[in-house]
């Protein structure tokens, strides 16, 4: 490292990733593993995410939570985040308006709030701001973007332009694309009768949005679902179901993720060990 800088200087910068989903906590275990003590996560005060088995997000609910072996708490607000450093663990803020960048002022923020636009990420906000999918453009806003788009392009770093459009359409997995989606089939509280893990029949109810049924549209493991009691809106994603049946598969980071999150450790170190 002659012409980068030192190891422990590295491991030492500080990161905010806006979001806390599954592609934000694929990320941000992936530089955790690398030797990046300083992460801090902000989140909307009521995530929704659907793959909560792999989402730091829960730590806004529980207080705690672990993803594949790594650690995140909680925390009242961004000053509080050397604490749950000190324990080698990730803290989790309720901060949807990233105030923390001006508590903790960081080397590189991630906006990985996977929104598929712009809620207020500035290419200002850090030395290196990068950006997963559309939304963004290279250069302008942030100053690289992370294609998330499944293909052959998953997981690029682009340096000047924008992300593939949103297509609307799911991913393909085990061949199925839209079907593997549960959405809300109204509006109101949902409630559901199965738990992530379940073996589903197409067709197979797995809860109720008031007095609709929420069901499978195919056969498979119940990969993730949102959380009980949760007020949705019509059409919402709340559920997904994974054709290709291993278990595994509810409580580790996607392949999807991964690719990601080593396409942002990519991005630091051409950024800081060049």
């Amino acid at each position: 490292m002659e012409d980068g800088i030192r190891t422990e200087e590295l491991q030492a910068l500080k990161i905010i990733i806006r979001g806390a989903g599954e592609m934000a906590t694929g990320t941000a275990v992936r530089l955790h593993r690398s030797g990046f003590r300083k992460i801090l996560m902000t989140e909307i005060e009521r995530p929704l995410a659907v793959r909560r088995l792999v989402s730091f997000c829960e730590a806004v609910y529980d207080g705690a939570c672990q993803v594949e072996g790594v650690a995140a708490a909680r925390i009242d607000k961004p000053s509080d985040a050397p604490r749950v450093w000190e324990n080698r663990d990730i803290p989790v803020a309720v901060d949807p308006e990233n105030a923390a960048k001006n508590v903790i002022k960081p080397d590189v923020l991630i906006d990985a709030t996977l929104a598929k636009r712009n809620l207020g990420t500035s290419i200002l906000d850090a030395s290196l701001v990068i950006a997963l999918g559309p939304g963004f453009v290279a250069g302008e806003d942030v100053h690289w973007v992370v294609e998330t788009n499944r293909g052959h392009n998953l997981g690029r770093l682009i340096l000047k332009g924008a992300a593939d459009p949103d297509t609307g359409v799911p991913g393909d997995i085990g061949g199925e694309t839209i079907r593997r989606v549960i959405r809300a089939p109204a509006e109101g509280v949902f409630e559901p009768s199965r738990d992530i893990g379940a073996i589903v029949e197409d067709g197979q109810n797995v809860g109720h949005v008031g007095a609709s049924q929420v069901k499978a549209g195919l056969a498979g493991v119940l990969r993730g679902l949102i959380r009980p009691h949760t007020y949705v809106t019509q059409g919402l994603k709340i559920g997904d179901v994974d054709p290709r049946g291993n278990l595994t598969y509810c409580s580790t980071i996607s392949e999807k993720a991964r690719a990601i999150a080593g396409t942002v450790l990519e991005a630091i170190l051409m950024k800081f060990n060049a």
